[in-house]
Order: structure tokens, then C-alpha cells, then sequence
């Protein structure tokens, strides 16, 4: 019987084993240690921002990056529909609240244009706040989305919050090594957020971090993520703090992790060449390519599948499943899920159609050209199994 072909699965070569046991042999194992420093500075040289502060995940990078750019609760941040749970997530842990925008058809990352529309057609600017007409709620923040390594069209937003009082976090958790008109991601606006999950294109097991120029935003992020411990001998909290330190044996599998990224982005960029080729070959379906003014890392390799060709997009993702090949749906947009339906969604048009046809293929770095082969092989028979019904 032939394995099971993964969606994303992380990829341990390096100097993984040999750091862990620097920090096993040192008793540097929790969230103190040589590695954490290390991975912070490291990382952030390499995106190219000043500052990098290490988080237990990328949920809490964003919460934190939030709380530091002044998002205060009763607030209203702007989200695209088409991302994970985690961002919106992270808005209702400062107790503010989400306001849903829509994709861009050709990107499927936020719609900076109906971004636009809705704070020049929604909302007012009072006494140097921008405010939601309809819920009476200060609008303090955009977060848009760098989905699936594709980076999100940051210029018109960026001149949104430069014209308006509003901070721009970028949530980059999906798109580490993706440029943005040649600078990486996560360096462009008053923070970035990195997450290291198991599926991301680097991973510390689980693991986040912020990015920033700003000094006094990375050491308020840092304060708030150490619990807000006050500097000396005594143990002295002066305001509530979060213990979303990321450990010292996670950082030095960051380390290990990071020293390969070059040659990890280059094998997503490979994988999604050779799936664009094949799927061209096939027909019936629209890769999310790369925009002129983009660089993808690929962290998924994802298209929109015609059903008059590949069927119900869910009965092909349970037959692949069953296939012994991974087949991701897309995010469901957060305008339709239980948790979020309360909350204002803007123009929603896009983000549901991608979402009924989208489909993401296995990419793992590891990934070999044998077992995307086999995928398409799949999908090449998949309309001969859906006219056999």
C-alpha cells in the first residue's frame, strides 16, 4: 500500500538534534535561555526589522501586537472574512470586537479598496477617532491577512492608517519568506505576527513572534508576554500581564529551523511550479499564482477547482482523505461561523465563492516529485469517479 501523502508536515534536518541537547545538556530549557535571544535577533535581521519578540504561539503574538498598537475592549478592528479563527481570535481577547471585509478575487487576501469604502461610507473621523456610524465603536485597527503566503496589498492600507488614526497590524503567520514589493512581510507596518505552528514553513513545535522597528512598542510586548514582572529581585506587578513566553527548546529548534528557510522556500516555490504546470495540463482549475508587485512563499498551495469538472469540492476532499491523500478545504470565512455571526461582516461576495470551490493540495518542504504525481494522478481521474454516481 503506498503512504499517506500529508498536507504540511514540518521538515527536521538541520541542526535540530544539536541544539536540543545544548539546551538539555545546559538545564536551559524554559523561557530563559541563550536560544530565545538568539532566534528573536536572528529572526528578525532576516525579515529586516529591528526587534523580534519570541511568543508561545502566533494567537498570542497577535493578541499582544494588538494590545501594544492600542486596541483597547469596545473597540472595533478590521479583519478579512477568508482567514483562520486565530485573528479574529486574538481581537475579542482585547475584548474588542471584529468588523468583517471581503477578498480580493485575484489575491484572496483582504479587499483593501472595499476597506476604503467602508470607512469612507460607514464610518466618521470625531475628535481624532474613526467611528463605526452604525455600532457607535472606535475603529482603531486594520489586520489584514498575508493568506497562504500570498502577501495581502499593503500600500492603499498602509495609507489608510497613515491619513486616518488607525494602527496596521500584519498578521504574516501564514507567509513567512513572502515579499511584499521586494521587502519581506511582517516589516511594514507598526508590528508584524509570525507564527511556527508544525504546518508553518518553519516550526519551534508551536511558537510565535512579533516584528517591529518601533523599541518601545517591542519592549512593552516583551513586559506584557513575561507577566509583567517589574524590573529587580522582588516579584512586582503593576498591571496584568501574560505568561506567552516561548521556551528556550523551542527557540533553538527556531534556530535550527531558520538556518534552512532559504532552501524551504525554494521547495514551496518548486512544489507550487510544478502544480501549476500539471493543473494547467488537466484544466478546470485557478492556482492563487502571484501577483506582479509579489513574492509567495507558497506556505499552501491552494486553487479554485470548476465543478463541472472536479465535482462537490467536499465529496473530492473526502475521497482524497480516503486516498490516503490530504486535501485541505479553505478557511471557512468567519462571517459564517457560529462564534462570529453577531459580528458586522461589510460586502461579503468574494470570500464565499472561494471558499465553495477552493481547495489545498499537499506541500509539504519534504514533499517528493513521486507524491505530487500522485496527486495529480487523483485529480486527473476525479471526473471519471463523479459521472459514475
Amino acid at each position: 500500500m503506498t503512504g499517506p501523502i500529508p498536507n504540511a508536515v514540518p521538515c527536521l534536518r538541520g541542526n535540530e538534534w544539536q541544539y536540543l541537547k545544548e539546551c538539555l545538556d545546559s538545564n536551559w530549557v524554559s523561557s530563559v535561555g541563550p536560544f530565545v535571544e538568539r532566534f528573536e535577533q536572528a529572526l528578525a535581521s532576516w525579515v529586516g526589522v529591528r526587534h523580534g519578540v519570541a511568543t508561545v504561539n502566533g494567537t498570542a503574538a497577535l493578541h499582544v501586537a494588538l494590545l501594544v498598537a492600542g486596541v483597547e475592549a469596545g473597540d472595533e478592528v478590521l479583519v478579512p472574512a477568508l482567514t483562520f479563527a486565530a485573528t479574529a481570535n486574538a481581537v475579542r481577547y482585547c475584548g474588542a470586537v471584529p468588523v468583517f471585509m471581503d477578498s480580493e478575487p485575484q489575491t484572496w487576501t483582504v479587499d483593501a479598496q472595499k476597506v476604503a469604502d467602508f470607512l469612507a461610507r460607514e464610518c466618521d473621523v470625531r475628535g481624532g477617532r474613526v467611528v463605526n456610524r452604525a455600532t457607535g465603536r472606535r475603529v482603531r485597527a486594520l489586520l489584514p491577512v498575508h493568506l497562504y503566503g500570498h502577501p495581502a496589498d499593503l500600500d492603499p492600507l498602509l495609507e489608510l492608517a497613515a491619513r486616518l488614526p488607525l494602527a496596521l497590524v500584519e498578521d504574516a503567520a501564514e507567509a513567512l519568506g513572502a515579499r511584499y514589493k521586494g521587502r519581506r512581510v511582517g516589516a511594514h507596518g507598526l508590528a508584524g505576527c509570525l507564527s511556527f505552528n508544525g504546518n508553518k514553513i518553519i516550526t519551534t513545535g508551536g511558537g510565535g513572534m512579533i516584528l517591529t522597528d518601533d523599541e518601545p512598542l517591542a519592549r512593552r510586548a516583551h513586559h506584557l508576554t513575561t507577566q509583567a514582572r517589574e524590573a529587580g529581585l522582588e516579584w512586582i506587578h503593576r498591571e496584568v500581564g501574560f505568561n506567552y513566553r516561548l521556551t528556550n527548546i523551542q527557540a533553538a529548534l527556531g534556530v535550527a529551523q531558520l538556518e534552512q528557510l532559504e532552501g524551504f522556500v525554494a521547495s514551496k516555490r518548486e512544489t507550487a511550479r510544478a502544480y501549476t504546470a500539471a493543473l494547467a495540463a488537466l484544466g478546470g482549475a485557478e492556482p492563487l499564482g502571484e501577483a506582479p508587485w509579489a513574492s509567495s512563499s507558497f506556505w499552501m498551495y491552494s486553487a479554485l477547482l470548476d465543478p463541472a469538472r472536479y465535482g462537490d469540492v467536499r465529496a473530492l476532499i473526502a475521497r482524497a482523505n480516503a486516498a490516503r491523500i490530504q486535501l485541505r478545504p479553505l478557511w471557512h470565512p468567519l462571517h459564517r461561523q457560529p462564534a462570529f455571526t453577531a459580528h458586522q461582516a461589510y460586502r461579503i461576495e468574494v470570500a464565499d465563492r472561494l471558499y465553495a470551490r477552493g481547495v489545498s493540495l499537499p506541500c509539504s518542504v519534504g514533499i517528493t516529485a513521486e507524491e505530487r504525481e500522485r496527486v495529480i494522478a487523483f485529480l486527473a481521474a476525479a471526473p471519471d469517479r463523479t459521472s459514475t454516481r
